[in-house]
């Protein structure tokens, strides 16, 4: 029988704080939504403390059913013209240097939402054209249209979370393909060889250590250059149960082996998610691609 109790490194105090209290009223004001109270991150008190957030477009309602998920399914509403504005003000008004936007999968959409992502990433750039901007994309179904739409908008990062091992696919990613996740990475490097790309792992669902090396090669070998792994923790009991906590020396494993195999920065721990600490992510990625470029002169 599992122990679902959680360990002593993965007990977070609860959300409070001035900060967290101002951007609640401000993201409430401006009708907007992010995935930081939507997934019930367990960092959203210190991120909202720090004046960062990442801004979930497209809605609140998704389309397909990932039994990790706490975002809610159903019936969606039509897509909302003013969003990218609201967003944009929003990013300005808390003073953002990097700006943060992912969303729920809009299948039903037939490019899945990729104008409103080009929308939001050009009104972010007039509103705060001093920021930079990261996107954490949908699959939009393979639609390599839709994902040059995106790539076109020019943002700084390109996020596309794998999320778990090919094998756990059909359990824990119903309606997603392996495969057809990998071909976005190689395709968004063939569009725009510049754009710094990122995907996400979750662990305790039941994977193994050597399957999550396969995946990492796998991502490398598609042009990968920034991954995230965090513990898996279940939102409730109709979603997937935790197999395992991971203890931290085990995340530092896995960020020395990510790092040995290539990737240029690996944020491993049981807290981390796709957004945490991102813009520290991208300054370092910058950092080394300013030294490569030094000592490639």
């Amino acid at each position: 029988m599992r122990n679902n109790r959680r360990p002593e490194w993965l007990r977070v105090r609860l959300p409070e704080g001035k900060g967290y209290l101002e951007i609640k009223r401000l993201l409430r004001s401006a009708g907007l939504h992010t995935v930081c109270e939507e997934a019930h991150c367990p960092n959203i008190g210190e991120c909202f403390n720090q004046r960062t957030a990442t801004f979930l477009i497209l809605g609140d309602v998704c389309t397909r059913g990932c039994r990790f998920c706490n975002v809610t399914k159903g019936v969606t509403q039509p897509i909302d013209p003013g969003e990218p504005e609201r967003v944009a003000l929003a990013a300005q008004q808390m003073g953002l240097r990097h700006v943060v936007v992912t969303s729920v999968t809009r299948d039903d959409i037939p490019d899945g939402g990729a104008q409103q992502y080009a929308n939001t990433i050009s009104s972010i750039r007039s509103y705060s054209p001093e920021s930079t901007i990261e996107v954490l994309i949908p699959d939009f179904r393979g639609n390599s249209d839709a994902l040059s739409v995106v790539i076109r908008a020019i943002p700084d990062i390109i996020n596309h979370n794998m999320e778990t091992v090919p094998r756990l696919y059909r359990v824990v990613r119903p309606g997603a393909v392996y495969e057809r996740s990998l071909m976005f990475f190689e395709h968004a490097k063939k569009a725009c060889p510049d754009i710094i790309t990122k995907s996400g792992l979750m662990v305790g669902l039941g994977e193994e250590f050597e399957e999550m090396i396969e995946v990492m090669k796998d991502l490398i070998g598609v042009g990968c250059e920034v991954l995230t792994i965090g513990q898996y923790l279940s939102p409730g009991r109709q979603h997937l149960p935790v197999q395992r906590f991971y203890h931290p020396d085990e995340f530092e494993k896995l960020r020395v082996k990510g790092r040995e195999l290539g990737f240029t920065h690996v944020e491993a721990g049981p807290l981390v998610r796709s957004s945490y600490h991102a813009a520290a992510q991208l300054n370092s990625v910058q950092d080394i691609s300013g030294c490569r470029s030094t000592q490639d002169a």
